[in-house]
Formats: C-alpha cells, structure tokens, sequence
C-alpha cells in the first residue's frame, strides 16, 4: 500500500485521520501540521499520497501542491465553499463534514492509479543519452564495414549478444568498439 502522509492545521484533525487509516490497512508514514514538515517528509519517500487540509500552519494546499514532487498525489479535505475553479487538475478533494468510507475508498483509487501509473512508466523503453547513442552508432557502423551487415542486422547482432552475455545494450557495445 502506498505511504500516506496527513497534514492539518489542527493536530487532533491529523490523528483522527491518521487512526482512521490505520485501522483501514493504509500506512501512515508522517502526521505534520505545517507544509514545510510535508516537504521534508515527501523528501525522504519515493512516491506517496498526502491527505491535508485547504489551510496548515505556514502555507495553504496551492503551495503545497506546487512544492510537491511529482510522485505525490494529493487528496485535499475542506469545506466545499473554499473550492473554486483554480484547484489544481491532479488535486482530489473531499468534503467537509467527511464520511469515513468516502476518504477509505478515494484514498485505494488513488493508490490504484498511482501504481499503475508506475508500472506503465517502468514499461516505457528507457530513453538513451546522446553518448549512449553515438556509441551504439559506432558499434554498429564497425559491425557493417567489418562484417557486411546491414544497420537493422548489426543492431539485432549487438541485442543478441547482449542477451546472451548478460549485458546492457551499451556494455555490449563497448565490447565490441573495444574487440575491433
């Protein structure tokens, strides 16, 4: 389950949500009263969800949010007179007086979301750097001068090889520069 930070203004807001958590299976890494505590504690995480407030100690939710890294999802609880149209579009807000099963059930949607959104990015190919590049390049054009293959037959030498032996694309290029 993904770590929970909750931050409110008023620390015994921050226990009583903390120990509805809890009780429902989600772990509570930190319960902070200002945004500056949040920061610090998201600094220390690789990725998480912040329940707060509209309003703690030293900043409102907006600040928040925009010091946030990325890896963080924000579930935002107030009045719902305090929402307007400038709330963030990652933002998910709850109302004020809150229902238990409603915070439960947005806080495992969000978890849901967030963990997919990773495994979607692990899938990604990675993107390589331009000296990756090059170096692939030069892997490759040895492959065709020395051996007569073509560009798509000297990149499916170098995957072979690479998969044979255990090493990144890049290290197997390396080898090879290094061999011829």
């Amino acid at each position: 389950m993904a770590n929970v930070i909750v931050a409110f203004s008023k620390p015994e807001d921050a226990r009583n949500i903390r120990n509805i958590l809890t009780r429902n299976g989600f772990s509570v890494v930190a319960v902070c009263n200002s945004g500056a505590q949040v920061l610090a504690q998201t600094g220390n995480l690789n990725g998480g969800l912040v329940v707060c407030g509209y309003r703690l100690t030293d900043m409102l939710y907006t600040a928040l949010h925009d010091n946030m890294s990325s890896e963080f999802s924000m579930l935002m609880v107030s009045s719902p007179s305090r929402w307007n149209s400038q709330i963030p579009e990652d933002v998910v807000c709850l109302p004020m007086p809150l229902k238990v099963q409603d915070l439960i059930s947005t806080l495992e949607m969000m978890a849901q979301t967030q963990a997919r959104h990773r495994r979607i990015q692990r899938q990604q190919p990675k993107q390589r750097s331009e000296k990756e590049k090059r170096l692939l390049d030069q892997a490759k054009k040895l492959l065709m001068e020395r051996n007569g293959m073509t560009e798509e037959e000297a990149h499916r030498y170098i995957q072979k090889c690479s998969m044979d032996s255990g090493t990144n694309l890049i290290e197997t290029a390396q080898m090879i520069i290094s061999l011829l």
